[in-house]
């Protein structure tokens, strides 16, 4: 009997280890479709209020939808020109900058032969073999920034369509899931619905909020030290922050350059890079948590992991669309009881957890007697 409950087990893992094989490689196969629903559905997340605001004017649900997706493009389609328009307005006065990037090269061949003992000769040898290579490997870089063009593009079609029926059926698909959980009680799924909803909107509220007020810490910082364009770095270093924990250091690198070219000070540059880790400093210990609060409650571990799965699965989009992900898997996990131990590993420690005796408060919690070493006669 023991063995055959053994193989009953062996076989059961095994089924489940396959399951999540065939799943994770259907995520993959199927993100072109996958990966616009789910920024459809966060943005659905996002207009929910503004439609229910307009249908309280009698306005009707087609047109309210639609009104709610427009003002998302007008939103989003003016942000984006924002950041078109500047880059092409730094771009047209990049000559300019040139002899100034010439001279900082030369700078750094010069420190570099007399800390390595390389001579330049070596040094431009070596860069310009990186650059051949990096000339050969254009076609391939240029050929897929173009196929991703296709993408994008329909992305920009099919997310706003995607976006207005999943605020027009929202009560629809709502009744759906009452249906695909039919043997569950109807107050637990609606309860977990509108949990789901409230952790998205809680952490796409939070972030929002909180990438307007790095924003404005950025581009004080950048006035502060007279670097050109600091409305433009600010804003742009605070978007990154859709790249969770690297955003804002991948932001301050492209300011920080660009001080280098246009300040006769290499202080300058060290001054923005400073600054902004001054910022994500305050953003990690004190906006997040205080604006997000433990509304979206998972640790970093978990967070980091999960980034790492969304970048594997789905590039770029999956890095943006993992901590809105793991929040909806924590609160489908917290009711399930056969999946509450996965949500809890999801969710952030509590504190007797990172106290300095939490192995005996742990014992004691769970009631489990130490064993005693036994002397050996």
């Amino acid at each position: 009997m023991l063995k055959l409950y053994q193989n009953q087990k062996s076989i059961g893992l095994a089924a489940s280890l396959l399951s999540l094989i065939i799943i994770i490689g259907l995520l993959y196969a199927l993100q072109s479709v996958l990966v616009p629903l789910m920024f459809s559905i966060l943005l659905a997340i996002s207009l929910y209020p503004v439609t229910r605001f307009i249908e309280k004017y009698k306005v009707n649900r087609v047109t309210a939808s639609l009104i709610s997706v427009l003002i998302a493009i007008i939103l989003i389609g003016g942000l984006v020109w924002f950041i078109v328009h500047q880059v092409l307005i730094i771009g047209s006065s990049g000559s300019e900058w040139q002899s100034r990037f010439m001279h900082i090269l030369q700078t750094i061949q010069q420190w570099v032969t007399m800390r390595f003992g390389i001579e330049q000769g070596q040094l431009t040898q070596q860069i310009t073999t990186f650059t051949n290579r990096a000339i050969s490997n254009a076609g391939v870089i240029v050929g897929t920034a173009f196929g991703s063009v296709g993408s994008i593009l329909a992305g920009v079609v099919i997310v706003p369509l995607f976006t207005f029926f999943l605020l027009y059926y929202r009560d629809f698909f709502r009744e759906f899931f009452f249906h695909a959980f039919i043997s569950t009680p109807k107050e637990i799924v609606s309860e977990v619905l509108d949990r789901i909803y409230y952790v998205v909107q809680s952490y796409l509220v939070g972030l929002v909020t909180v990438m307007g007020i790095v924003a404005i810490l950025n581009t004080v910082g950048l006035l502060v030290l007279g670097i050109p364009y600091a409305w433009f770095f600010g804003i742009l270093a605070s978007l990154l922050m859709l790249l969770p924990y690297i955003g804002i250091a991948i932001g301050s690198i492209l300011p920080a350059v660009f001080a280098l070219a246009t300040k006769d000070s290499a202080w300058y540059a060290l001054g923005v890079i400073g600054w902004f880790q001054v910022v994500q400093f305050l953003e990690g210990n004190f906006l997040t948590p205080n604006i997000v609060g433990g509304k979206v409650s998972i640790n970093p571990l978990m967070a980091l992991v999960g980034l790492l799965l969304g970048g594997m699965l789905f590039g770029l989009a999956g890095l943006i669309l993992a901590i809105p992900m793991i929040a909806v898997l924590k609160v489908v996990f917290d009711a399930v009881p056969s999946m509450k131990a996965f949500g809890f590993l999801i969710g952030e420690p509590e504190q007797y957890h990172l106290k300095r005796f939490s192995g005996k408060i742990l014992m004691k919690r769970w009631k489990i007697n130490p064993a005693t070493p036994q002397n050996e006669s």
